[in-house]
């Protein structure tokens, strides 16, 4: 299997801003769609979460804006599995124009696996790791995303 498509959608108007492009905050509310959709792929979708209990929690979110998206344009998001353990979640979403292999932002997510009742975090269930196990023996061959694993920071220079 190669990197999943997750999500598509076209960009809305009300996802705009006054430049007439794909407004930052719409960036991540496309790839948290597209983290729903891989949520219900493991078996953690709303049914399973009620009847269970458990859910994904974020803990961290980078977001690198890499090429103009503008209104009207058909887009998708393709997710690879970065790595997981017992209780973790490391996924790397990267937006498309539909069809296309430029990629237009990309977007690294840590999540934690949730016992609800606590909150606390909790193990994922034996059926989800397997879940995990084969997604990522499908995508073993996959090269780590470009951006993935980067950190926010100036260089070490003196200022002028």
């Amino acid at each position: 299997m190669p990197i999943l498509t997750t999500y598509s959608t076209p960009v809305l108007e009300e996802w705009v801003d006054y430049n007439g492009h794909l407004r930052d905050a719409f960036y991540l509310l496309i790839f948290s769609y597209a983290t729903d959709a891989l949520m219900d792929r493991l078996g953690l979708d709303s049914q399973n979460r009620e009847a269970g209990g458990h859910s994904l929690f974020t803990l961290e979110v980078h977001l690198n804006y890499l090429h103009e998206v503008k209104l009207g344009a058909q887009v998708e998001v393709r997710t690879q599995l970065i790595g997981f353990d017992k209780k973790r979640l490391h996924l790397y979403h990267s937006l498309h124009l539909t069809g296309e292999v430029q990629t237009l932002a990309g977007n690294e997510q840590m999540l934690l696996h949730v016992d609800l009742s606590g909150p606390h975090s909790a193990p994922f269930s034996e059926h989800t790791l397997a879940l995990l196990q084969a997604i990522e023996t499908q995508q073993g061959d996959l090269p780590k995303p470009a951006y993935a694993g980067r950190v926010i920071g100036l260089p070490n220079t003196a200022k002028a």
